[in-house]
This record gives C-alpha cells, sequence and structure tokens, in this order.
C-alpha cells in the first residue's frame, strides 16, 4: 500500500531543506563562512544573524558556544529524514515514509524548543544587546513561530496515519489443522 501524500509536508520539506543545509554548512564552515573568510560570499545573508544571536556570530565561534555546532549536526540529520520522506513517498513508496516525515519534524520540533528555554534559562545569553526589538522579532521570534507551528502539524497529521496503520486489523493467518 502507498503512503499518503500531504502536499503542504511535501512543499514544507522541499523548501526547508535548502534553508537547513544553507544555516548548517555557515555554522560547519566557520571560520572561513564568517565576516573576513573567504567563503563569505556565499553566506553573507547570515550578517543579520550574526548581529542579533551571538552563536553565529566571531564572538560565538571564539568563545567555542557548541550549542550551534550541534544543532547544526542535528539539522543534517532531521534533513536526511525529511528527505527520506519524500523518497519514501515519491521515488519508491514505502509504508515507511510516515516514520521518516514525523522522525524528522519531531527532532526539529525538539531542537527549537531547547534553543527557546536555552535562550529562556541563560537569560538571553546569545542574544546581542544591539538588537532593535523590530528586529528580534522578524528575525528570531518569528521564525522560530513558523518552525514550531509547522514541526507541530506534521507530527500531529502523521502521527494520526500512523497511529491508524497500528491499529488496522493483522490478517488473518490461515490455519491448518492437523487431524
Amino acid at each position: 500500500m502507498a503512503p499518503r501524500k500531504y502536499t503542504w509536508i511535501s512543499l514544507w520539506f522541499l523548501i526547508t531543506a535548502p534553508i537547513i543545509l544553507w544555516d548548517a554548512s555557515y555554522v560547519l564552515m566557520r571560520p572561513r563562512s564568517m565576516e573576513g573568510g573567504d567563503l563569505r560570499w556565499f553566506w553573507s545573508g547570515f550578517d543579520m544573524y550574526e548581529r542579533i544571536d551571538t552563536v553565529y556570530s566571531v564572538k560565538g565561534y571564539h568563545e567555542k558556544a557548541g550549542f550551534a555546532p550541534a544543532a547544526a549536526i542535528s539539522n543534517l540529520i532531521e534533513t536526511s529524514l525529511n528527505l527520506a520522506y519524500l523518497y519514501a513517498v515519491y521515488i519508491l513508496p514505502s509504508n515507511t515514509a510516515p516514520l521518516f516525515g514525523f522522525t524528522g519534524a519531531s527532532l526539529t520540533l525538539l531542537k527549537t524548543t531547547i534553543w527557546i528555554l536555552q535562550e529562556y534559562f541563560c537569560g538571553r545569553c546569545s542574544r546581542s544587546e544591539l538588537n532593535d526589538p523590530s528586529e528580534i522579532l522578524k528575525f528570531w521570534v518569528a521564525p522560530n513561530i513558523v518552525w514550531f507551528t509547522f514541526c507541530s502539524m506534521i507530527i500531529v497529521r502523521l502521527g494520526r496515519d500512523i497511529a491508524h496503520s497500528l491499529n488496522r486489523p493483522f490478517p488473518q493467518e490461515r490455519r491448518r489443522e492437523s487431524f
């Protein structure tokens, strides 16, 4: 039986994959991806994030802030699962597709939640004091709300599909009776 196709989930995974990979590669390529680095041209869009969130900044890099690289590795795992979902839905249909998508979205939701909680419990330790509140809203709060919302919706939808498939009765096995 082929897995159910959800256009909105597929679009979310397709649109977010390059964004996530760009973000993870920025962190994992530091210092070459940072201001003054020879590969900076590819990540020039990170100027704003370096100002807003110090884990992306030169300061965070030199202080060996470990959350960003750990999150970058997690991003690679999540994106691999999301792409496996797409593969198992469209390329080689498999009933395991919902499990891939559910797991990828769950990891993303968990990481986003941990990122927010870490900010709360450390007293906004990774946010620059130079930030304009509107920049924080646009570039930190709003994106986190979007990630949190979409991942939650994917978990609920695919979780229902998984639960439904687990609740189906097993086919009756034919038993041979011996006399």
